[in-house]
């Protein structure tokens, strides 16, 4: 059973949300949240699967209350989706450098958001490589100023081109085909990559990747 956190200011969101995810026999919405503290209260009541959090509410915001979620120990299974109603827009990408797995717009259609919802819980592909290569079109254009990272390396060099694969947008079967290895490899070597880097998902590897120089915008 994939169990869910709501955290939006707007009931009539939550309720929206809820009548979808309720109707299904895998998903069952443990708590709902008004604003980002309690979303973080009950993330820790109730250590859900995943939090849907809204980007913009009173107080807490969703990227505030992302940051308390990715920096607990104790909610390091709590994969946290923020929940916008614009697209990518300039919060996103600080969303995702908070330790947000990924993130919906609130007018997606019903089958995409269940579908967005178990891919979450599962805890893969929680940026789908579509919106990878989006994010990256948005905002490497801007990029945040470089920063070293020595984590970078402890990384072998096989793990380097991984994660530089995995910021372009590629999916573990596209790096397969670039490196030619086997698709479990290529798992293997994001997997180790983002252990090293501390990173929670995919999503991490793609902003640690920009923000140590590891890629630059245009490369390919």
């Amino acid at each position: 059973m994939i169990r869910v956190l709501l955290v939006d200011d707007q009931p009539l969101i939550r309720s929206g949300f809820r009548a979808l995810l309720d109707v299904e026999d895998d998903i069952e919405v443990v708590a709902e949240a008004g604003d980002g503290r309690e979303g973080v209260a009950l993330a820790r009541e109730h250590l859900p699967d995943v939090a849907l959090v809204d980007i913009q509410m009173p107080g807490v915001d969703g990227i505030e209350a992302t940051r308390h979620i990715a920096a607990d120990p104790a909610l390091a299974p709590v994969h946290v989706v923020i929940l916008t109603n614009y697209g990518l827009d300039e919060y996103v990408f600080e969303a995702l450098r908070a330790g947000a797995a990924g993130f919906l717009v609130k007018d997606i259609l019903p089958e995409d958001f269940l579908h967005a919802v178990r891919v979450a819980a599962r805890g893969d592909a929680l940026l789908a490589p579509s919106i990878t290569r989006k994010l990256i079109d948005q905002y490497v254009t801007h990029p945040p100023a470089t920063r070293r990272d020595t984590a970078l390396r402890e990384l072998t060099h096989r793990e380097r081109d991984a994660v530089a694969l995995v910021a372009h947008g590629l999916s573990n079967d596209e790096i397969a085909d670039r490196m030619v290895i086997s698709p479990l490899t290529a798992k293997t070597h994001v997997n180790r990559a983002m252990t090293k880097l501390h990173a929670r998902d995919r999503a991490q590897l793609v902003v640690l990747a920009y923000e140590t120089g590891l890629v630059t915008p245009g490369s390919s």
